[in-house]
C-alpha cells in the first residue's frame, strides 16, 4: 500500500490552514468585544444607580452667600430646593428663576452643586442709586432704573428723586418720553457724577428731559441739563468746583460754557 504523498505530509505537519486560523482569531475578538460591551453596560447601569437610585449623592443641605439686606433664611425659603432628591437631578435653573421671581432685590444668583450633598447659592443684590418717596415709604431704584423694593426707612447716602415736570416743558417731556424714560435719565446722571459729588448729592430733580438738577449738601446746587454728555459734564464740574471752591451754584448744562455763582 502506497504511503502518504509529499503534499499530505506537509499539510499534517503545518497545522490548520490560514482560513481556519483567521476564523479562530475573529471568534476570540468577538468574545472580547462582547465582554467589553457587557462590562460597559454594567458600569453605566451601576453609575446611573449611584447617581439616581442610591442614597449616597442626595441633596442634604443648601448654603447661601453674598446677602446684604436679605437674610439667608429668606433666600433659602424662596429657593425651595428639593431636599432628599438626587443631587444630579436638581434643576438649578428653576431654583435661580424662583429666587429672581420671589425676591426682586436679587440682581443675579449663581446656583452650583457642591458634591456630594450640597447646593450653593451665591447672591448679588441690587443696590439703590435713587429713592422715590411715596406715602411715607421709599421705593429703591437701581442703576438700571429698576424699582426693586419698597422700604420704610431711607438707606443712608442715597439721593431722592423729585420728578416734578414744569408746566411748560415738563408736561411735554412727560408725554413724549414717559415717566420711566425720565427716571432712567435721572439714573444715568447719577452714574456719571464725579465720586465726591455723588456722595454729596441729596436730591436729583427732574423737571423735563433737558432740565435735570442736583441738590448737594451745604445748600449747593448743580444745573446739569439733559443726561447727554455726562462724562464731559462731570469733568467740567470737577474743574469748576476746584476753580471756585466757595461757589454755591454750578451750571454745566453746556459743558463748553460752564458757570458758577454765589459764595
Amino acid at each position: 500500500m502506497a504511503g502518504p504523498t509529499t503534499a499530505e505530509r506537509q499539510q499534517r505537519t503545518s497545522g490548520p490552514s490560514r482560513p481556519q486560523r483567521t476564523r479562530r482569531v475573529l471568534t476570540a475578538r468577538s468574545r472580547a468585544l462582547v465582554l467589553a460591551l457587557a462590562l460597559a453596560v454594567l458600569l453605566a447601569a451601576g453609575g446611573a444607580w449611584v447617581f439616581y437610585g442610591s442614597h449616597w449623592l442626595r441633596l442634604e443641605h443648601v448654603e447661601t452667600s453674598g446677602t446684604r439686606v436679605l437674610t439667608p433664611q429668606e433666600v433659602l425659603d424662596a429657593a425651595d430646593a428639593p431636599l432628599g432628591t438626587p443631587l444630579i437631578s436638581v434643576d438649578t435653573g428653576a431654583i435661580e428663576e424662583r429666587l429672581r421671581s420671589k425676591l426682586p432685590r436679587i440682581d443675579s444668583v449663581a446656583v452650583t452643586r457642591s458634591w456630594p450633598h450640597g447646593i450653593g447659592l451665591e447672591v448679588t443684590e441690587r443696590e439703590p442709586v435713587l429713592l422715590i418717596e411715596k406715602g411715607g415709604k421709599f421705593i429703591e431704584v437701581d442703576a438700571e432704573g429698576v424699582r426693586f423694593a419698597t422700604v420704610g426707612r431711607a438707606p443712608a447716602d442715597v439721593p431722592r428723586l423729585e420728578l416734578t415736570p414744569d408746566q411748560e416743558n415738563g408736561a411735554a417731556s412727560l408725554r413724549r418720553f414717559g415717566t420711566d424714560r425720565l427716571l432712567r435719565e435721572a439714573v444715568r446722571v447719577t452714574g456719571d457724577l464725579p465720586e465726591a459729588v455723588g456722595r454729596a448729592t441729596r436730591k436729583v430733580k427732574v423737571r423735563s428731559y433737558d432740565s435735570i438738577s442736583l441738590e448737594l449738601s451745604g445748600g449747593r446746587t448743580v444745573v446739569w441739563g439733559s443726561g447727554e454728555k455726562g462724562r464731559t459734564k462731570a469733568t467740567t464740574l470737577t474743574a469748576l468746583m476746584k476753580a471756585t471752591p466757595k461757589a454755591r451754584h454750578f451750571d454745566v448744562s453746556v459743558p463748553t460754557a460752564p458757570a458758577s455763582s454765589g459764595s
